[in-house]
């Protein structure tokens, strides 16, 4: 029950004393830091990474919500340009990545004067290629939701129940995620990817992704095939002039729809 996995969290979040909460703009960690701030109040705060791989819509949704709900809240930069691997994208880029980001919250948490450095991860995380979450575990940065069994349906839930602004937004990894690995990272490739979604997102094409394969953008559709109207395929399908025509002007060559649609972790099938 997810009354109980509530019950649960608060009583984990209550033993650390206080908390900083690593706060993406994404709804895992949004539920986390607002359940960590009605349990301890001002023995909390929220810290979100400031670096290339936050979007603009993910600052405003931080902003928002932590001015919302009275969270404190602090931007802490973190250039991931400065990590060799990170550029580089080998496979276990995230552990890399994730390694160097973590450490520096844990230093911001630190000079908060916060116990523990907590994120927001689920137990769904556990079934797909996640070199990250090794990093985490090495610095003993505490999962809570994990440890209290909550899966991205519970979050959502729950979320839901409380009236939190961000219960249905989209999933969305981090923008190196659209690019194959050994393909070089740059600033401008992943600004490239976030005008690409943006536009996407703005005909109303919740969820999916855009993944970058040199020149060539391979765009993933969520529920292509449900709802009255035929699902995303057929929208995409009228508006795919347009589509085209606008990714092109983002400096994409080729624009393809991916006809399995929209599925976590894509680019970890040529790891199996």
């Amino acid at each position: 029950m997810i009354s109980e996995k509530s019950e649960q969290l608060d009583a984990l979040l209550s033993s650390y004393g206080s908390v900083a909460v690593a706060f993406s703009g994404g709804i895992d960690s949004a539920l986390l830091a607002y359940t960590a701030h009605e349990v301890l109040q001002d023995r909390m705060i929220a810290l979100t990474v400031d670096s290339n791989l936050l979007t603009k819509a993910d600052h405003g949704d931080v902003d928002d919500f932590c001015a919302r709900y009275g969270i404190p809240h602090r931007y802490v930069p973190v250039d991931v340009f400065s990590i060799p691997e990170f550029a580089a994208n080998p496979k276990d880029r995230c552990y890399y990545c994730k390694r160097t980001i973590f450490t520096t919250i844990q230093k911001a948490a630190t000079d908060a004067g916060m116990a523990v450095l907590a994120e927001g991860s689920n137990v769904d995380d556990e079934g797909d290629y996640r070199p990250g979450l090794k990093a985490i575990a090495e610095l003993g940065v505490a999962s809570p939701l994990r440890s209290t069994g909550f899966t991205k349906g519970d979050i959502r839930r729950l979320s839901k129940e409380l009236q939190l602004p961000l219960w249905d937004k989209p999933s969305a990894a981090c923008l190196a995620s659209r690019i194959p690995y050994g393909e070089l990272i740059t600033p401008e490739s992943l600004r490239q990817i976030e005008a690409a979604e943006d536009y996407m997102h703005s005909l109303g094409f919740k969820g999916c992704r855009v993944r970058k394969h040199g020149n060539l953008a391979r765009i993933e559709l969520s529920d292509m095939l449900s709802g009255a109207e035929g699902g995303s395929l057929s929208a995409f399908l009228r508006d795919r002039e347009l589509i085209a025509a606008h990714l092109k002007e983002t400096g994409f060559q080729y624009v393809t729809l991916d006809l399995q649609g929209y599925r976590t972790g894509s680019l970890n099938e040529v790891l199996k």
